[in-house]
């Protein structure tokens, strides 16, 4: 069973690079460290993610406003936040090897690498430093953050006076964020750099409880009806109260089925009024229809972005009896549809199959290919994710009529080219 899991992922890895989904960074001189690069069929799956989760969240919410912040801050604010004294991992180094692991993540005493003695655990901390400015001493150490949430509390008193917004309501922010990982892998599953869909809801004391389950319940919903993830393969856990964060009093992890194993694929945390109560010290929040003061309480939503992709990809991978197929959910297809001249040397089919693109284009992401037989072109489609492939013949030249094969039953039909945007946008629709 584990060995077949392993193939599974070596699949999807394969079919990543093979399609353009996914390359290895810096491939040409070796690569990076866990590097990784989207390329085009994969920053179109990314994207479609990034933007259905922000029409969703923030578009279609009157209690929702989103910023996009700096990747390097203040270094005052990592000294408030915590993270400087309490963001670390357990390290442990082999005395032999010298490879480094993170203590909580081995079972055995000894390097799993080369049987060597492993050093006494000691906190490695995860924030990526650098300096900023020509000298490099103590005093120009910055850090790339290590998490969106900071800019969304410092910035929250200017977005609050500039939005006009009261509680209970949300800051969202899309963006990278960098953690110096002791044991990056799994494709992309933990990289160093990696991006972050994130909610900060301001609330009052009183109603986090509440607050909490509804957010629990609009993360479980973007989950199945957004992404369209199988239910079976997602599983909540209630982190422990000595393992919680910091900043946390209630957090729960949600837990994908990946072929590697079960790990964390979204966090939701109640982070009390922590980070306000050490941003703003002497300026509590002022409730302009009681006029008291106060610290907003926050629920956290967070989601991985990268994680995002791989569930997907993972959930949508299909091998059936003569082709693989990427069953993506139809919003989050990079093409929506291809379109294909039947013969590549007859002018007059590309000639019109380019038309029928060129148009198309206008509304949606549309393939073109008049590579090799029909056949082939279907499996190449299908193995990528596009809805439908359209097919221009010589019926085409006479009745103004297509052949279209949906990509999950492969039936055909013919449609009338002046009908072709409804029909696309019936199949989106699903």
């Amino acid at each position: 069973m584990e060995k077949q899991k392993d193939n599974l992922m070596e699949k999807i890895i394969s079919l990543c690079k093979r399609r353009g989904f996914v390359f290895p960074g810096s491939e040409i001189y070796g690569g990076l460290a866990n590097s990784w690069d989207y390329g085009p069929l994969g920053v179109e799956l990314k994207n479609n993610i990034k933007q259905l989760w922000w029409k969703r969240f923030v578009h279609m919410r009157d209690d929702m406003v989103g910023i996009d912040a700096a990747l390097i801050m203040n270094p005052k604010v990592w000294e408030a936040s915590g993270h400087v004294s309490t963001f670390s991992d357990p390290l442990v180094e082999c005395k032999k090897c010298h490879h480094r692991f993170r203590a909580d993540k081995i079972d055995a005493k000894e390097c799993p690498d080369c049987g060597g003695e492993l050093t006494a655990a000691k906190h490695f901390n995860l924030m990526l430093k650098t300096f900023l400015g020509p000298v490099e001493d103590k005093d120009s150490i910055v850090y790339f953050r290590p998490e969106t949430a900071q800019a969304m509390f410092v910035d929250f008193k200017n977005v609050l006076e500039t939005s006009r917004k009261k509680l209970p309501f949300g800051i969202a922010q899309i963006g990278k964020a960098f953690r110096n990982e002791i044991t990056p892998g799994n494709f992309i599953f933990r990289t160093r750099e990696f991006e972050q869909m994130e909610i900060e809801y301001f609330i009052y004391e009183k109603d986090w409880q509440e607050s909490f389950d509804y957010w629990r319940k609009e993360m479980l919903s973007w989950m199945f009806n957004g992404l369209g993830l199988k239910r079976e393969r997602i599983r909540e856990t209630e982190v422990l109260d000595d393992e919680l964060a910091h900043y946390s009093k209630r957090t729960i992890d949600f837990d994908y089925k990946f072929p590697f194993g079960e790990e964390e694929l979204y966090g939701l945390a109640y982070r009390t009024d922590f980070d306000l109560k050490n941003h703003y010290k002497e300026e509590p929040y002022l409730d302009t229809e009681t006029n008291e003061k106060s610290y907003p309480h926050v629920i956290e939503p967070t989601f991985g972005v990268d994680r995002s992709v791989l569930a997907v990809l993972c959930d949508a991978y299909t091998e059936e009896e003569e082709r693989i197929v990427l069953k993506l959910k139809p919003a989050l297809a990079p093409y929506k549809v291809a379109v294909f001249p039947l013969l590549k040397n007859k002018p007059e089919l590309v000639a019109k199959a380019r038309e029928i693109y060129n148009e198309l284009k206008k509304d949606f992401v549309v393939a073109w290919d008049d590579r090799g037989n029909i056949g082939k072109r279907y499996y190449s489609q299908d193995e990528i994710g596009t809805l439908a492939c359209i097919t221009v013949d010589f019926e085409t030249l006479e009745d103004n009529t297509v052949t279209i094969r949906d990509r999950d039953t492969m039936k055909q039909e013919r449609v009338n080219i002046s009908d072709l945007k409804r029909y696309i946008s019936v199949l989106l629709s699903k």
